[in-house]
């Protein structure tokens, strides 16, 4: 449920939220999405989150961040770390969560309504004390993947939880294909 007077955030946990639509079949396109949620609400900041590969040359990556810089999307990046592990696969951990939550907690006092897009149940506390400062929060991901790609947890907590899948026709486009290397670390986050 959204009002047209209310203030609105997004805040886009990239890794989660690449993992979910890739899980349904599809792209986001980032610039339908930022439409879709200025058609539903007084949109304040839409945040995205991402861990950056620093070292490599080039970040598959890399032209998604500049062109949502570019088109009005608050970036939060940060290095990822990168690792070898047990089986001597290439690993990449870049974790979002404390830097989302801290701009979530700020912004609080100025918007009615925040829009998360992860279904992290590290987030439930989050939107516990969001819920406690009078904001609603409407968390966006699925649960029509194997396995689904929320939280129990998160979802009983949101005021709201929106089907990712049925966003689909609204912010959706066909995948794109890429090579096996840049799919392992086009989106890195942490568990």
């Amino acid at each position: 449920m959204f009002y047209k007077d209310e203030r609105l955030a997004l805040f886009i946990d990239g890794s989660n939220l690449y993992a979910a639509a890739k899980a349904l079949g599809f792209d986001i396109d980032y610039k339908l999405l930022r439409q879709e949620f200025m058609r539903r609400g007084k949109l304040l900041r839409a945040f995205y989150y991402t861990a950056l590969l620093e070292n490599d040359e080039y970040s598959p990556i890399r032209p998604l961040v500049d062109w949502l810089h570019y088109n009005g999307f608050t970036m939060v990046t940060k290095p990822a770390k990168e690792y070898t592990d047990s089986m001597g696969r290439r690993k990449v951990k870049g974790n979002m969560d404390i830097e989302l939550t801290v701009d979530a907690m700020e912004l609080a006092p100025r918007v009615d309504h925040i829009v998360l897009f992860s279904g992290d149940g590290d987030f439930r506390p989050l939107v516990a004390s969001l819920q406690r400062q009078g904001v609603r929060v409407s968390v966006v991901s699925t649960i029509r993947s194997q396995p689904p790609m929320i939280s129990d947890e998160l979802r009983r907590q949101a005021d709201n939880f929106i089907e990712l899948e049925e966003l689909k026709d609204v912010i959706g486009r066909p995948p794109r294909e890429m090579n096996s290397d840049s799919r392992n670390i086009a989106h890195v986050g942490g568990q």
